[in-house]
């Protein structure tokens, strides 16, 4: 991958930067984030310690994956980025829908395609001083996974043969095209811009849902979208709730 061909193709103001190997390239940019001086785009041919939310390991290809980890400075507060994971989730989706494969979302950090996952989301934050934030937003897509890799996932996972014969610059860039697009406007609009958006997109919309917690189920009730600071809505016995993202999943009850 040409770090240069991305940067030119995607015409976003950000900077690209391609490794052939790496653990993590979220842990990579936060260790980096004090000396950052602009929003930054890592890409790795192959990453060898990614990681998924809650801890858990994100399990990729070099051939049959895509991870990559950008980097945004907002000017602005922690509490200011609620639902910037689904806003970035919403960004991916219409990315890859201009790209011919069509996705759904789940909330709430992944991407689905025909109810299996093709993606998922990672955001970390680290303090850039004067009330600044960076945010290190990073992404494993799954393209033409082995079977030997789906096996050690234990779970079905989406793939998408497509753009997996796609260049990888021309993928790329159209990715962080809508990305740097789309992280312009949550920073005029915050998640509000996106709501109904991600919920167009949403997976389970009308379908009786629990949230999960390592195993405890602390919410039951039927999935009905997301409010304007990205939390989930559920409609269950004692009326309509909303349940804020953190360390939970969401399973089809």
């Amino acid at each position: 991958m040409n770090a240069d061909a991305i940067m030119r193709l995607a015409a976003a103001g950000v900077a690209v930067e391609v490794v052939a190997e790496t653990g993590s390239t979220n842990a990579d940019l936060l260790a980096r984030a004090a000396t950052l001086d602009a929003n930054l785009l890592l890409v790795a041919a192959r990453q060898t310690a990614g990681r998924g939310r809650a801890g858990r390991s994100w399990l990729s290809s070099g051939a049959g994956s895509l991870t990559f980890s950008l980097a945004w400075k907002f000017a602005a507060p922690l509490h200011a980025l609620a639902g910037l994971p689904l806003a970035v989730g919403v960004a991916l989706a219409e990315a890859l829908g201009a790209l011919g494969v069509t996705v759904q979302l789940k909330w709430p950090n992944d991407l689905l395609k025909d109810g299996a996952k093709l993606a998922g989301v990672l955001i970390e934050t680290q303090n850039a001083g004067s009330g600044a934030i960076w945010a290190v937003i990073g992404v494993g897509l799954n393209l033409d996974l082995p079977d030997a890799l789906e096996q050690r996932i234990g779970r079905p996972v989406a793939s998408a043969a497509w753009l997996a014969r796609m260049e990888r610059e021309a993928l790329l860039a159209a990715l962080l095209a809508q990305l740097a697009a789309s992280l312009r406007q949550f920073e005029q609009g915050g998640f509000g811009a996106f709501s109904a958006r991600w919920n167009r997109l949403h997976a389970w919309q009308g379908h009786a849902v629990a949230v999960v917690d390592r195993g405890v189920t602390l919410h039951q009730g039927v999935a009905a979208g997301v409010d304007d600071r990205g939390a989930l809505l559920l409609d269950g016995a004692a009326g309509r709730i909303a349940v804020s993202a953190g360390d939970v999943s969401l399973r089809e009850a």
